[in-house]
């Protein structure tokens, strides 16, 4: 039987962990965070929280992966730590919502930039939207060398194109734009609006555990899956504070908390005619980080339907291209699906990161779990342990019971998408 191609190097895992973080999202939720929280000091702060969310989580699901380096990731700790039907439950829901929803979304917010340098209708963006869906697809089909390829390059791009906001922002524009004293927030501040304000935050961290997902075609995976995600996750973090105190050095917080598309309008108070440069930029994000979602996430079906929980076509792998290709293509037939019945992003993302959010806890609590039974003993263990997976689990509850009280009706579709999923496990379980 084919077996997965073990192609992936520390250089390309790392580059999956920060593309995959790094996409729309530090583009367009500055806004939604404004509005909670207007004011410079407690924006840069709850970007500060989300880093270290993203860096304990990381150091975290470090040992994990080094534990368990698996095809699937976080469905491999949470199988092994709580049953198939807890692994199932997330496979589920990131094939139903949160990674097709994130690719549907992703693909769409790439067209729509692009037309501002190819001027488009709305059908003629659809089509562009699934094209890219399909050439991503198509890619990582090909060989997975081939999907880091496109990984790495178009990662590589976005960060040159970060770079030169944050050059813009810190160089051209002025401190004195806001007032960034711990005073000037003081008035603001609420618990609640930190916790609503931290929904955009790790929309925009989410991803570093993606790297996690591809650990069965790892070199060294038990080394370099733990390194990977904790250089991505540190870069993004010093990234993200920097993009956010560029656009603070632009714009006023009460001009960002309006502006949709912030990077845009934050560079052409320099340089007036720079809205094409930030939309090829965006566009760039987008299309990059959704190739990456294509390569990952078919590990955790592929996984998956090799524990005989999900469809056994799913586990199939293409005799010569040594990829499961029936989960890459699955995967983007239900986003091309997602894309012609689309609504916004900001539909979906309370619930979904609210859903996400649940198994990510899960899946750091499933640490002590593991130390407790002494199963298999880790070549990494996590910096800092047990106060950073406390950190990490702490904060992750704050995050999910805050959206749950603050936002119940999103969070409660969340939970009711989940209970759908049992009676399909159990289909499944009987099956098997």
């Amino acid at each position: 039987m084919p077996e997965l191609k073990k192609d992936l190097t520390l250089y390309g895992l790392t580059m999956v962990a920060i593309g995959s973080c790094i996409g729309s999202g530090i583009f367009l939720t500055p806004a939604q965070i404004a509005g909670h929280l207007p004011s410079p000091f407690l924006i840069l702060m709850v970007w500060a929280i989300g880093g270290l969310m993203a860096v304990s989580g990381a150091l975290t699901f470090a040992e994990l992966g080094a534990r368990y380096p698996h095809a699937g990731g976080i469905y491999a700790f949470l199988r092994e730590a709580y049953g198939d039907v807890v692994g199932f439950m997330y496979g589920w829901a990131t094939f139903l919502v949160v990674n097709t929803g994130a690719i549907a979304a992703l693909s769409l917010a790439f067209a729509s930039y692009l037309t501002f340098i190819i001027p488009m209708d709305e059908t003629l963006k659809i089509v562009v939207a699934i094209a890219a869906i399909v050439s991503v697809t198509l890619i990582n089909v090909y060989s997975v060398k081939m999907g880091e390829l496109f990984s790495n390059v178009f990662t590589g791009l976005k960060l040159i194109g970060i770079a030169v906001i944050i050059f813009i922002g810190l160089f051209l524009g002025s401190s004195a734009t806001n007032d960034f004293s711990i005073a000037s927030g003081t008035s603001d501040f609420s618990i609640p609006a930190i916790g609503l304000a931290l929904i955009g935050v790790l929309f925009s961290y989410g991803g570093f555990q993606h790297a996690s997902f591809l650990a069965a075609e790892a070199r060294n995976a038990r080394r370099n899956i733990p390194r990977a995600m904790i250089i991505g996750s540190s870069v993004v973090c010093i990234v993200y504070l920097l993009t956010n105190l560029a656009y603070l050095y632009l714009l006023p917080v009460s001009e960002l908390a309006q502006s949709d598309d912030v990077a845009a309008r934050a560079v052409s108070t320099i340089f007036p005619g720079a809205s094409v440069f930030i939309a090829l930029i965006i566009a760039i994000s987008c299309i990059g980080t959704a190739g990456i979602y294509t390569l990952t996430s078919p590990r955790i079906y592929f996984a998956m339907a090799n524990d005989g929980i999900f469809f056994k076509q799913l586990a199939r792998i293409h005799p010569t291209y040594k990829t499961p290709v029936n989960a890459i293509v699955s995967q983007s037939v239900w986003a091309i699906i997602l894309v012609l019945f689309w609504g916004t992003f900001s539909d979906l993302i309370v619930y979904v990161l609210f859903t996400d959010w649940i198994f990510l806890t899960m899946a750091a609590i499933s640490i002590f779990i593991f130390r407790f039974k002494k199963q298999e003993e880790s070549p990494y263990k996590t910096l800092g342990y047990p106060f950073t997976p406390i950190v990490f689990i702490g904060l992750s509850l704050f995050l999910v019971f805050n959206t749950l009280i603050e936002r119940p009706e999103q969070a409660g579709v969340g939970l009711l998408f989940l209970l759908i999923g049992l009676p399909v496990f159990i289909f499944f379980k009987r099956r098997t």
